[in-house]
């Protein structure tokens, strides 16, 4: 089956750490950029960070520059999300969604895995 299986999400203090992984299986993991969007309640779905290794290609949205950091580790099929400094803003549910070289769309998307962030 095509999947992307996130996990990593927790509980964590104002100015704690988490690392957020994204498991990829079914697909070509080769073939794809992943990126990680995050949705808090009442608000719009949010890109945080995306890396495409074959390109060469690492962003970050302004909120999380230098503080989160994206990486991948192509032979565990796996994508992570370093996330330090977190603030309660950070508060939200995280995803995962790979997107295929040449195509706009994130085709596939894994389940959130929840992060909260206490003042």
């Amino acid at each position: 089956d095509v999947q992307l299986q996130a996990s990593g999400g927790g509980l964590v203090q104002a100015g704690g750490s988490l690392r957020l992984s994204c498991k990829a299986s079914g697909f070509s993991f080769a073939d794809h950029g992943i990126g990680w969007f995050r949705q808090a309640p009442g608000m719009e779905r949010e890109g945080v960070s995306y890396i495409s290794p074959s390109e060469g290609i690492r962003y970050h949205a302004d909120s999380v520059k230098g503080r989160f950091t994206i990486s991948s580790d192509n032979a565990k099929k796996t994508v992570y999300l370093q996330m330090n400094s977190l603030k309660p803003d950070d508060t939200a549910d995280y995803y995962c969604a790979a997107r295929r070289y040449g195509r706009s769309r994130f085709e596939i998307w894994g389940q959130g895995t929840l992060v909260t962030v206490s003042s």
